[in-house]
């Protein structure tokens, strides 16, 4: 593209702005288009202000320049314009989808109101303001229950349950987080939460949420069994938000399909972030986003090579109790297949956990939980990818060195 063109990114979670921001830097600069009231934010960082740890305005995110709140309804690709919910249209040359993902809403009996909204009391975990609703909603005795037992279910189990609430979680599957740790690794998130007063139940399925007089009263399981509740929070995973660009006519499966260069079905329109889907994988994390958006910027910005190929991203969860963090830390395959090699090392009495799985000599990926002093170094192996030695002795000190970062 040339120095002169238009970009117009719509979304100001992390993706949009490091990319409006990246931009500006290269002398590109770009209009940002955000929806929520709120200055951008780094939504990694909102179970800690919901925790009370933070307060709202320590994880704003430095707000580029040009910044527009409104909403965009409709994309004329003809046109190369969007339209904005207040009437206005605004006219790009190469415009960015960086719309993020909307929060599941199973569906549950009484999760909705007539008019399709949640009931007084229930809430879903994925917006500022979703979390001062919370906060201010929550005081100590209060009855939560958490649907979900993934990394945000678990992340808002622990921030109530430190806001001196008495917290449920709740579980379909056999364990917690099971999308990342292995089942030894769960069970210490388990104990850990335990510890802090929640009361986890694993297996066990929501079917119905009861309100009276348009608030929540209780949860209903499947088997019957109601949990009286003040507060219910859905955390039942996220789906990219690919509205706009189903509208449009472009090219979306999962999310958003984008090529290398981070292009849609329609070489003026990118997509970056949770909504984008490349070479079939969706990330929904913050370091694919990141690198996608600094892709991009150097490629808007007049860089031919740069490319996007793809992120081997690590997920990283500090969970901070009434005495030491919690550190946890997955990448890669954590369940070895036929064949693997797996080197595992625990503590019980330290509640330390490390495992790495290795596949035709290769580390394939690895579980650690407590301690990750390690955990750097490992990384990078794993990023790598290459042969480890035979011997496998550096491989073991790896594991065994807590300074080894």
């Amino acid at each position: 593209m040339t120095s002169n063109e238009r970009v117009v990114v719509i979304g100001t979670g992390l993706a949009g702005v490091r990319l409006a921001r990246r931009l500006g830097e290269l002398g590109t600069p770009a209009l940002l288009i955000g929806e929520e009231e709120h200055l951008p934010y780094n939504r990694v960082l909102l179970a800690e202000v919901l925790a009370g740890r933070y307060s709202p305005e320590v994880i704003a995110l430095p707000a580029p320049a040009e910044l527009t709140r409104g909403r965009v309804t409709g994309i004329d690709r003809d046109r190369r314009t969007v339209a904005c919910a207040d009437g206005s249209v605004i006219a790009y040359d190469r415009l960015v989808l960086a719309t993020g993902s909307n929060p599941v809403l199973p569906p549950l009996r009484g999760l909705f109101t007539e008019n399709h909204q949640l009931p007084e009391g229930v809430h879903a975990f994925r917006t500022m303001d979703d979390c001062l609703g919370l906060s201010k909603a929550v005081r100590p005795g209060a009855r939560a229950v958490v649907i979900g037992g993934g990394l945000l279910g678990v992340s808002a189990a622990r921030a109530l349950a430190l806001r001196g609430a008495q917290v449920v979680l709740a579980q379909q599957s056999e364990r917690l987080m099971e999308r990342q740790l292995d089942p030894a690794a769960s069970k210490l998130v388990k104990r850990h939460l335990t510890d802090l007063g929640v009361e986890v139940h694993t297996e066990c399925r929501v079917r119905d949420v009861r309100c009276v007089g348009g608030a929540v009263r209780s949860v209903e399981m499947a088997d019957g069994y109601a949990l009286d509740a003040d507060l219910v929070v859905v955390a039942c995973g996220v789906r990219p938000r690919v509205g706009l660009a189903q509208a449009a006519g472009l090219d979306v499966r999962k999310g958003v399909v984008v090529d290398d260069e981070l292009r849609t079905s329609d070489p003026y329109i990118h997509a970056i972030g949770d909504c984008a889907q490349h070479d079939g994988v969706l990330y929904g994390l913050a370091t694919p986003a990141l690198e996608q958006a600094d892709a991009l910027a150097e490629s808007l910005a007049g860089d031919a090579t740069a490319r996007y190929t793809g992120t081997r991203s690590l997920t990283r969860l500090t969970l901070t109790g009434h005495d030491s963090p919690f550190d946890l830390a997955a990448f890669g395959e954590t369940e070895a297949l036929p064949g693997d090699d797996v080197v595992q090392l625990a503590d019980a009495t330290r509640g330390t956990y490390r495992k790495v799985v290795v596949r035709d000599d290769r580390l394939v990926g690895g579980v650690l939980v407590g301690e990750l002093g390690t955990v750097g170094a490992l990384a990078r192996a794993w990023e790598g990818a290459e042969p480890l030695p035979s011997d496998g002795g550096p491989l073991l000190h790896l594991l065994t060195n807590d300074g080894g970062s």
